[in-house]
């Protein structure tokens, strides 16, 4: 969706301009990229595409998520009577996801390959590395946990564009930044 909504952007319609094959699993698409010479891109996940490279196999030309703006692929969703009921809970965790992003504002891309190779252990650190140093220049991570309403609505303006999306709903109504603001300060 996120793709699309780019290529519109761009002028670009994706179902009349090019030809998009969604129905490779996701985890085949670099496979099926480099076994069919007529394919001309692919969208690819870290650590694909950098393995694409390495390989010498394909080039990472453009990244959905600079592209895009910020979109909120990652946000964690509790019931309203949780919230009130566990705010320790909500905190403690928010604190915690905070203090990440806090490490990866105040370290090397080095350092922080080095901190999350056990979660890749089929990734050399040498990929991991390239990745960590291209996120940094890309300026992937934010600085904080807080949910801006300019990326709830661009979320939702990539579901519309896609027709997922038939009702916009109100930021104030769903997103609480309370816990956010309260890790940063």
């Amino acid at each position: 969706m996120v793709f699309e909504y780019i290529l519109k952007n761009h002028n670009i319609d994706p179902a009349s301009d090019l030809e998009i094959d969604q129905s490779i699993d996701f985890g085949s698409t670099a496979a099926a990229f480099t076994g069919d010479m007529s394919a001309d891109f692919t969208v690819e996940f870290e650590p694909s595409a950098t393995a694409l490279e390495k390989e010498g196999k394909g080039y990472v030309v453009a990244s959905l998520g600079v592209d895009s703006g910020y979109v909120p692929y990652t946000s964690y969703s509790a019931k309203t009577s949780f919230l009130n009921e566990n705010p320790q809970i909500i905190q403690s965790f928010t604190n915690a996801l905070q203090k990440g992003m806090d490490y990866v504002q105040s370290h090397s891309p080095e350092e922080i390959a080095q901190v999350i190779s056990p979660q890749f252990p089929e990734t050399d650190m040498d990929t991991l590395t390239t990745i960590v140093k291209r996120y940094y220049e890309q300026d992937t991570w934010k600085e904080n946990l807080i949910f801006e309403k300019d990326s709830f609505e661009l979320l939702q303006d990539i579901l519309e564009s896609a027709g997922e999306l038939s009702d916009r709903a109100d930021c104030e109504n769903l997103v609480t930044t309370a816990f956010a603001e309260a890790a940063i300060s």
